[in-house]
């Protein structure tokens, strides 16, 4: 009614009469303090920037706190949380763990994701986990998506084969920081090695894989269809673990390293026997 006023230069009775308003309300003031109110819903809206009213009441009435829905209501939408806030979490700090060989299989795992097109532009991307004792490429899943609870579909085929690992080493991508994947590691007694954001090479073996798997496929072929990705990689999966040599475990392949160590401890094991024995 202000605007009515000022534009029309006229005085506040006539301006109430035109918009049938009691110069009673034009007056009146508010005497409710509303403070505490706002102060609460200040507090649960920086605690928890990613819920809402009913969530925040509930709080408030199991706090104790006897407010009208309606009145904390009429707060919350004066205070402009009814407009929905994106906000990032913030990551917990990473400590730096030096990238140690492992002393047997399944001691720890190392994930990471790819990136590539298909001819039509279409994107995809893989998945790929290795195990650090050898090297092994245990599992390269395909598809145009790839959610946290794809990851543990593909954790849980993997583990029903090989065993399962002590450790996963991981960057701080979102699949890996979903509670889908958190929560499956904690319930497989699984412990999760995050690197330190901005530090791939923490992650150094699965870096090295990535690398021969961009060159070898990804690099070296058009695709039209994912099937054909899929079939392609399968190929060279079983070829990259029984023939693909390594500098790293002495010329062998993965599968030949992993029989090889599997004989030495063998052999050991026999030793040490004979040597109880003949004691």
């Amino acid at each position: 009614m202000s605007e009515i006023i000022e534009k029309e230069d006229i005085g506040v009775g006539r301006a109430c009469r035109v918009i049938n308003l009691t110069r009673s309300m034009w007056y009146y003031c508010s005497t409710k303090d509303d403070s505490e109110v706002e102060d609460k819903l200040h507090t649960f809206s920086e605690l928890l920037p990613t819920k809402g009213f009913w969530e925040y009441y509930g709080r408030i009435r199991n706090e104790g706190l006897v407010w009208n829905h309606k009145r904390v209501k009429r707060v919350y939408d004066k205070m402009g949380l009814n407009i929905r806030r994106k906000k990032k979490r913030r990551l917990p700090l990473r400590e730096k763990h030096p990238l140690q060989v492992p002393e047997r299989m399944n001691e720890t795992w190392s994930m990471d994701f790819m990136h590539d097109s298909l001819e039509s532009g279409r994107k995809f991307r893989t998945f790929n986990v290795i195990d650090d004792f050898n090297r092994e490429s245990l599992a390269i899943e395909v598809d145009t998506s790839l959610s946290g609870e794809r990851v543990v579909r593909v954790l849980e085929e993997t583990i029903s084969w090989r065993g399962k690992p002590n450790k996963i080493r991981v960057d701080n991508g979102p699949e890996f920081i979903s509670s889908a994947f958190v929560g499956f590691c904690e319930r497989e007694h699984i412990s999760i090695d995050y690197i330190q954001p901005g530090k791939p090479m923490q992650n150094g073996y699965i870096e090295r894989f990535n690398k021969t798997f961009r060159t070898d496929v990804l690099d070296a072929y058009t695709f039209k269809l994912l099937d054909e990705v899929r079939e392609i990689k399968a190929h060279w999966q079983k070829d990259y673990n029984e023939l693909h040599p390594h500098q790293s475990l002495g010329g062998l392949s993965p599968c030949a390293y992993s029989k090889k160590q599997l004989l030495i401890e063998e052999n050991s094991l026999s030793l040490s026997r004979n040597s109880s024995h003949s004691a």
